[in-house]
């Protein structure tokens, strides 16, 4: 078997219009800062083959206009699109608190046993995203990607390549807009390795 190595480059979106909020699947796209932070968290020095990206329009227009630019294959994958925060979409932290008591507090403190009011199972989101990674992992095995998508989706990814409880991959580690996390696969007759080679602010942050 020949070694084969992957970097695969996860980029969270930008500042989406609406400020901050459960989100979800509210579809609002980037807002005039949002498009600037994903513009500067990419360089001429990032040199990817293909694109893949969440079909939400807050990931997916950013993708399509540098996927033309560069002109690179671009696959849209509904796999990994956000969580579904239920009946907290649309609201602030503050107002979760005012309307629902504590539980955005126990959700921080498990998210694995409690979920929001119809909102999708943190159980299910985890499984649905790494079967995705794991596809487009396989499918462009030895090639530069780049993953446009969300905070919760970076999360999922990471939690099992560093083996996080899933009760705590979304208090573990921050995510802010246009963050990245580079990831290297290595195959060969040895095995796979997957490993985290960084995750960082865009530049604006640091």
């Amino acid at each position: 078997m020949t070694h084969t190595t992957t970097l695969i480059d996860l980029i969270r979106h930008g500042e989406p219009e609406g400020g901050l909020k459960f989100r979800g699947s509210l579809d609002d796209p980037l807002s005039d800062k949002g498009w600037q932070q994903m513009e500067s968290a990419v360089t001429p020095e990032d040199h990817w083959q293909v694109i893949v990206s969440s079909p939400m329009v807050r990931c997916r227009r950013f993708a399509e206009k540098l996927a033309g630019e560069r002109q690179i294959p671009l696959h849209v994958d509904e796999g990994l699109r956000e969580i579904g925060f239920g009946d907290w979409e649309g609201l602030t932290a503050e107002q979760v608190q005012q309307r629902y008591g504590d539980h955005l507090d126990r959700f921080w403190q498990d998210s694995v046993n409690f979920i929001p009011p119809r909102g999708e199972a943190v159980t299910a989101f985890y499984q649905r995203v790494t079967q995705s990674f794991s596809h487009w992992q396989q499918q462009l095995a030895g090639q530069r990607v780049l993953v446009v998508c969300h905070g919760g989706v970076i999360r999922m990814v990471l939690a099992e390549i560093l083996g996080i409880p899933l009760a705590k991959s979304f208090t573990g580690f921050a995510v802010p807009y246009a963050c990245r996390s580079r990831i290297q696969v290595d195959r060969s007759a040895h095995g796979e390795f997957r490993s985290l080679l960084s995750h960082y602010p865009p530049a604006s942050d640091r």
